[in-house]
């Protein structure tokens, strides 16, 4: 760059928003870039196995519809905010089958449950407002509200089942919060609320007047034990209706159906969709068209039956690392037991700082996961690793643990 250019060049940065400060690069989408890398071994990406995508049934879905004179000029034009009628008809019946009654104006989709992240930070933050969530939580949701510059507070791990002082918690911060929770196989650690824990936590939302968002990516894909009522659920059953709640529930078909479809809904009470509504106007109007049409096929036929066949396939490799772990891992090291989902959390000795870990595991056993650290809003702990088994074979998972282990068992040994 030449010195006339560069004195011509804008000062961007100086142009930014206050907000921008907060925005940050999200280590797991630098993470995937190692899947580039073949010798590689990598736990980090937690998406799903493409192997398992129905990529039959949708290619069968975009080819019936672009065939049909009418569906086609329905499937390539421009579409209602709130989404595709059929589809949100769909999910408002698979909802109340599930133990939330809703109908499809209680139901907005989205381009993902990440859109609707945003969106929600969107309507109710307001820079300084309380988010409370979990320790940890999931990153993306971090990253979603921070643009509206909350203050962040971190649930104390034993609130939910030993209780905890309510008052000390929120004093100095804003009231009303807004409290974000995974209660089903959480991203990161793969760990459920028990029943106690979403009463506990609903009792909590009505003394603090807290609005609760729900997220339940991964609900659908549990391959042990038996479901429990959703937070919404319970909710509903003792508001007498899911207009009279204060929780919203986020679903996406990107864990199950496919992720490049950004299929994703939000649902709760009709004031809060008919605002939701106004703000997706003014983002991106609505979601694919034709996308949501697909979508809609693909659900509408064998839907179950490919969601058994998921829950098999991510149960069996859960299996395989749960089983490699008790193997290999020295003493000292424990971890999450997930019953569904993508996701095993692991707690390394004191002293052990997983960002520190990674750099060593790339370097000297081409093996990658996620650091611990990003996961806390507050306070971080160094101390921890994600691992997801979604990704790689059952060999993958054998030689990467071992080779996980073996680093471990170094860094324990001071080596």
């Amino acid at each position: 760059m030449t010195t006339q250019t560069q004195e011509r060049a804008q000062d961007w940065a100086g142009r930014f928003s206050e907000r921008m400060s907060r925005v940050r690069a999200s280590e797991i989408r630098e993470l995937l870039k190692l899947l580039d890398q073949p010798d590689i071994l990598s736990f980090a990406g937690g998406i799903p196995d493409p192997g398992l995508f129905p990529a039959e049934e949708i290619q069968k879905g975009y080819d019936a519809i672009l065939a049909d004179p009418v569906l086609s000029r329905q499937a390539l034009q421009y579409s209602v905010s709130e989404g595709y009628l059929p589809l949100r008809q769909w999910i408002a019946e698979r909802m109340t089958r599930d133990g939330m009654p809703c109908d499809p104006d209680n139901i907005m989709l989205t381009a993902g449950s990440q859109q609707a992240l945003d969106l929600i930070g969107k309507l109710f933050l307001t820079k300084g407002d309380t988010v409370m969530v979990a320790r940890p939580t999931y990153l993306g949701a971090l990253q979603a509200f921070n643009g509206y510059e909350p203050a962040y507070l971190d649930l104390p791990e034993t609130a939910l089942s030993q209780g905890v002082d309510e008052a000390a918690l929120m004093a100095g911060r804003a009231p009303r919060p807004l409290g974000y929770f995974v209660p089903d196989f959480a991203n990161p650690t793969g760990v459920s609320l028990t029943l106690a824990e979403r009463e506990a936590l609903l009792a909590m939302a009505d003394r603090l007047d807290m609005t609760l968002v729900e997220d339940a990516a991964y609900r659908e894909l549990r391959f042990v034990g038996e479901p429990t009522p959703t937070v919404l659920g319970l909710d509903i059953a003792r508001s007498g209706g899911i207009d009279s709640t204060r929780t919203l529930f986020l679903g996406t078909l990107s864990k199950t159906l496919s992720p490049a479809l950004r299929i994703g809904w939000v649902c709760g009470p009709k004031p809060v969709i008919e605002k939701l509504v106004l703000l997706k106007q003014g983002a991106d109007l609505h979601v694919s068209t034709i996308n949501q049409m697909v979508a809609h096929r693909a659900v509408t036929e064998g839907y179950d039956q490919h969601l058994h066949r998921l829950r098999g396939a991510y149960g069996a490799k859960a299996r395989v690392m749960l089983s490699a772990l008790e193997r290999t891992m020295p003493k000292g090291v424990t971890w999450s037991h997930p019953e569904g989902g993508m996701f095993v959390w692991i707690d390394l000795p004191e002293g052990i700082d997983g960002a520190a870990l990674l750099a060593r595991a790339i370097e000297e056993e081409r093996v990658a996961f996620v650091p611990g650290a990003p996961f806390f809003a507050e306070k971080q702990t160094p101390n921890a690793i994600r691992l997801s088994y979604s990704l790689p074979t059952d060999a993958q998972i054998e030689e990467g643990v071992q080779r996980l282990a073996r680093l471990i068992s170094k860094v324990i040994a001071g080596e």
